[in-house]
């Protein structure tokens, strides 16, 4: 089975289309096990290499991000634009929303200076124990005695 799967990687990703289509034309189930393959093992993601899942977990990331923004972006402008019809639920939503980004302002310079201890504790640790480290001496063959 493997020898199967690495000539198919050889011939690259029309070989494992045509064995997809083959599969749904021959018997349903066939082909959407061979779909299901190919999406779970990452052979039909961009620039298939060896670091597949950390590079679709970033894309991944990237395309999450993007959409949260976009969102953040149309809300922020629907709350700008929209009126309950009641002033003060208005203010007190304007209000709660600052508010809730002061806070988010504020946890995102928290986890900053988090990270910035961390990273500084961890220097120091190295430092600390390359100072305990005898200092390595060069030792040529020539300089040792003979036995």
């Amino acid at each position: 089975m493997s020898e199967m799967v690495a000539k198919l990687d050889d011939y690259g990703r029309p070989a494992w289309i045509g064995v997809m289509v083959l599969g749904f034309v021959l018997f349903w189930p066939i082909g959407l096990a061979v779909l299901g393959y190919l999406i779970w093992s990452g052979r039909m993601t961009c620039g298939w290499s060896d670091s597949r899942r950390s590079r679709w977990q970033s894309g991944f990331a990237d395309k999450f991000e993007r959409a949260r923004s976009r969102v953040e972006d149309e809300v922020k402008g629907f709350a700008g634009t929209y009126s309950s019809g009641n002033r003060a639920f208005d203010d007190y939503r304007d209000a709660t929303l600052k508010r809730l980004e002061q806070e988010e302002r504020e946890f995102r310079e928290f986890l900053g200076r988090l990270r910035q201890a961390k990273d500084k504790s961890e220097f120091d640790q190295f430092m600390a124990e390359r100072k305990a480290r005898p200092p390595a001496t060069d030792v040529s063959p020539t300089d040792q005695p003979l036995a």
